[in-house]
């Protein structure tokens, strides 16, 4: 029996999984979290043999949580399922350890498939994705700037591209309107920009923000 635990802070979110899985003979969903938070103090009471995470969470972002996990839990695989489409986390959380990403709009047998594959030791992504990190690896590709940016860097800035102010951001991140504004000048540095605008504009040419 593969035994999956479930992060998502949506409830529809974790009770349409629960509902593909269980629908599935060999796979059980033996516990669910809204946050990170909750996912650790389960996994301390709870054996799993594969974490479902979802990318955007309160507090800590799935990231976090992502880089904190295969820290703690190693071994552990973690399928991350996110409402974002690839462009914008699935090479990030790939390269946190993720065994592989998805997005929310698969269909549910595309999910098992995923499952299935982690649980196998294999990785899971799509075909697209597979020929851009093959050719990253190649040389054939440059990276583009916005991977230069550490985890929280980058959320600020896809929060700043999508209109958001600096008092925004940091009441969504729980943190000091200083360190918000201290992280959109290292954002601006590392990308070689002057300006929300130059942001914003790179933003949707790159797919960050819908």
């Amino acid at each position: 029996m593969i035994r999956i635990l479930i992060a998502d802070d949506h409830t529809v979110a974790r009770r349409g999984l629960i509902q593909v899985v269980s629908e599935e003979p060999g796979m059980q969903v033996v516990g669910e979290a809204k946050n990170g938070q909750e996912l650790f103090a389960l996994l301390r009471r709870q054996p799993c043999d594969l974490v479902v995470l979802d990318i955007s969470m309160p507090g800590k972002s799935g990231l976090d949580v992502l880089s904190e996990l295969k820290h703690e839990y190693r071994n552990l695989p973690v399928l991350v399922l996110s409402m974002h489409a690839e462009e914008q986390y699935a090479v990030r959380a790939l390269k946190s350890g993720a065994a592989g990403y998805l997005t929310k709009d698969s269909a549910a047998e595309e999910l098992l498939k995923a499952i299935k594959k982690v649980i196998g030791g294999g990785r899971y992504m799509s075909l697209e994705l597979a020929e851009r990190l093959a050719l990253e690896v190649a040389g054939g590709v440059a990276r583009p700037p916005h991977e230069a940016l550490s985890h929280q860097e980058f959320r600020v800035l896809c929060l700043l591209a999508s209109g958001k102010s600096i008092t925004d951001i940091a009441t969504e991140l729980s943190l000091s309107v200083k360190t918000v504004s201290t992280y959109r000048a290292r954002i601006l540095e590392k990308m070689s920009m002057e300006s929300n605008v130059e942001l914003i504009r790179y933003a949707i040419q790159n797919r960050l923000v819908e």
